[in-house]
């Protein structure tokens, strides 16, 4: 049997369970915010030791980023991003995960076909597009500054 199109999206439609939109917003944003404030708390930490903003600044995103490497290399980061949904990955702490997941799911393949090639699957295109949009922006400003 062939089914068109928009026969497909109706079955898909009452199929799939429905989603309670406003719990997963109101989860999302406590999540998210609970990440950003443990970084105000760590900048705050960073910043009592005398280190230079800057400095204090990179420190934070290290240690999110480590954080968030260790709790998905354990299992543990996946089951908050199940329960809080994008609020895991609006932070730097998203990041991270696409770059340890893919890299946890692929070690068996070894070093190079599947460590080296698989772990930027998920955090490759982000990065190719965000580098991208950077220079063309960056070359446009120039271009802005010298006319």
């Amino acid at each position: 049997m062939k089914t068109s199109k928009k026969e497909y999206d109706k079955m898909v439609k009452q199929a799939s369970p429905k989603s309670p939109k406003a719990k997963d917003f109101i989860w999302a944003f406590v999540v998210g915010g609970f990440i950003c404030v443990i970084g105000q708390l760590l900048s705050e930490y960073y910043t009592s030791l005398e280190m230079p903003k800057e400095d204090s600044a990179a420190a934070v995103s290290t240690t999110l980023i480590f954080i968030a490497a260790i709790l998905t290399g354990i299992g543990v980061f996946d089951g908050i991003a199940k329960f809080a949904g994008a609020g895991t990955l609006v932070p730097i702490t998203g990041f991270a995960n696409s770059i340890v997941s893919p890299a946890i799911e692929y070690k068996n393949e070894g070093q190079i076909l599947g460590l080296g090639a698989k772990m930027f699957t998920i955090a490759g295109p982000v990065l190719v597009y965000g580098i991208t949009a950077s220079a063309i922006y960056g070359l446009i400003l120039w271009i802005i500054s010298i006319i």
